[in-house]
Formats: C-alpha cells, structure tokens, sequence
C-alpha cells in the first residue's frame, strides 16, 4: 500500500512537474512573440490625407463601392483600403531595405520544428500561430538561433536590418518582431524599389480591387468579384492573410486531382503571391489545350478555391500584365 501510494505521489509531483514546465515554455514562447496581427499598418497616421480616384484600366464587371449579395450587401472596405496605402506611402520615406521570405515548395530546404509546434487539422506541423511548417521560412528569437519561434510565410514582405555570420536579420511588417533567418530564405530586393501597385484581396466580402500610385493620387484601375481559399481538410485551404509581393507568372498554372500526382488541368494567367497561392482565372479541367472560360456564376460567392484567389480569366490576365515580380504589393484582408 505504501508502495502504491508512493508511486502516485511520485507520478502526480512528476506530471505537475512537466505541467509546470509546459506552462513555462508557453509562458516564455509568449513573452517573445508579438502576436498583434496588423498593428504597423491599422494605427499608421498618414501625414496628409490619402488621395483615391476611380480611373479603371480593366471595366468589366465592375462592383460599385458597396453591392448587393443575396439577401444583403457586401462592400470595398475603403477604410482598411487606405491605411494601408497610407502604410505604403509612409514607407516610401523610409531609407529601408526590402525582402522577401522564400520557400516556395521547399526549395531552401523544409525549416526546422519550432517550439511550441502542434499538428493541425490537415495533419501537418504548424506554429503556435497556425503556420504550417511546410513553404514556410524559421524565424528565430535574435537570443536564440538554434530552435525557431514561428514560421514565416513564403511572399511576406519583410524589411532587412542587417546580417549575422549566416544568418539575415529582419523586421515583420504583418505582425511585430524582429527576427534572424537563414540567409537562404530571403531573398532582398534591389534598394531602390518603389512599391506603386496593390491588390487587396478580401476574404470576407470575397471581391478583389487594384490600385496604382501616380503622382500624389491611388488610382483604381479594377473592382471586381473574386473567390478565396476555403478551410476544409484535407484539400482545401484558407488564402492567408498577410502582407505578400507578387513572386512569379505562369500563363498556365498546372494543377493536379486532389490527393494525386495525375494533371487535372489548368488555371489561366496565373501571379503567385504566397506559397501555391495564386491570382487566377477560372480554372479549366481537362486537356491543357482546351479553350478559357472567362466567367463562373462561383466568383464572388463563398470561399471555394485551393488557397488560391479565382477571378474573371480577363481580370487575371489583367492583372498578369499589369502587375509586376517584385514590387507589386498583395494585401490579402477580412
């Protein structure tokens, strides 16, 4: 009986022990990770007053600021629009270096498992964050390099702040933190870019607008409908929100059947911004030669898509044309 009792002493004093040292590990991990989503940009003080004009280059379909859907409205959330222009102009004055977080498809290499790491509902390891760790570039603590805090995703706009043996300093712009990154994973812009052009994407009224800086004014020069990503294992995922720069074009993007390596077909006039994310037209399944579909009654509905960002075929090539590698900005909102 002493023996027994013993042992279950010891076993609860050794499982508050370990409860304990969890408590402390998340406790710590929470302390060195700032996870105010958006805070540079939403509480930017514009120095003057953001300038919005309607000179459209793509016209068709256009929606009207706010639109009618179902049984209510959906809208162009201006107000979110112009802080963040307002943060893109504030930049501008800025002497900052630029970068951008890459690991399309692992290509640099899968990043390490992070502290605090979990499986997620499509089984893969993920940050305390919802990161998962597959593209995703490691950010680590400036205090220790050797296990990273969070996952950063591949296309997020980062500024650089200098370099340590191997490793890049950077800044996030989409939540706070200053972190250190295997060279390998970042990829810097030239120093002279100016960011001119941005995509807002929005998930919840599941529209897409443009905009182009000339001179003092932000012109639009689209509004349209658009379909997201939609959350559903263990295909389907989320368009991510996040602050990304258009990294590659594909005139034809190639996709597979779910859970396949067999080709299903294609989507059109294709511009990646994070991940497999992209902004394309209306998907065609089939034969790689088969004709465009211009338009889909889906667009503009409920989330449907595989992370990426539907829209009209014409709008996607639009935007394949008009939006340039490197310096076009993509703001992806709810």
């Amino acid at each position: 009986m002493f023996l027994i009792c013993a042992f279950t002493l010891y076993a609860c004093h050794t499982k508050s022990q370990k409860n304990s040292m969890e408590k402390k590990v998340q406790q710590e991990v929470k302390t060195e990770i700032k996870t105010e989503i958006k805070t540079e940009v939403d509480t930017i003080k514009p120095k003057i007053a953001i300038k919005i004009e309607k000179e459209f280059l793509y016209d068709k379909d256009t929606l009207a600021d706010i639109y009618p859907y179902q049984q209510t409205t959906r809208q162009f959330q201006w107000d979110k629009i112009r802080k963040r222009l307002a943060w893109l102009d504030s930049i501008q004055e800025e002497n900052t270096h630029w970068a951008i977080l890459q690991n399309y498809k692992n290509l640099h290499g899968e990043a390490k498992i992070v502290k605090n790491s979990r499986k997620d509902e499509y089984n893969q390891i993920s940050d305390s964050q919802g990161t998962e760790r597959y593209q995703s570039v490691p950010l680590y603590s400036p205090t220790d390099t050797i296990t990273p805090l969070l996952y950063g995703r591949d296309g997020s706009l980062v500024k650089f702040t200098g370099t340590d043996g191997n490793f890049i300093k950077i800044e996030t712009v989409y939540f706070d933190g200053n972190w250190e990154v295997p060279e390998k994973y970042v990829k810097l812009l030239d120093d002279t870019v100016v960011f001119r052009k941005a995509i807002f994407v929005d998930r919840e009224n599941q529209n897409l607008t443009t905009l182009e800086k000339v001179n003092t004014k932000w012109l639009v020069r689209s509004m349209t409908k658009a379909t997201t990503g939609l959350h559903k294992p263990p295909y389907e995922r989320e368009t991510p929100l996040g602050i990304f720069v258009i990294q590659e074009k594909k005139e034809k993007m190639i996709y597979n059947k779910d859970g396949s390596n067999e080709t299903a077909g294609f989507s059109p006039y294709a511009s990646r911004f994070s991940n497999g994310g992209y902004i394309h037209g209306i998907p065609v399944n089939g034969s790689l030669n088969a004709p465009l579909i211009e338009n889909s009654p889906s667009l503009g509905t409920t989330p449907r898509s595989h992370m990426c960002v539907r829209t009209i075929t014409s709008h996607a090539k639009f935007i394949y044309d008009w939006g340039t590698i490197g310096n076009t900005v993509v703001f992806v909102l709810d």
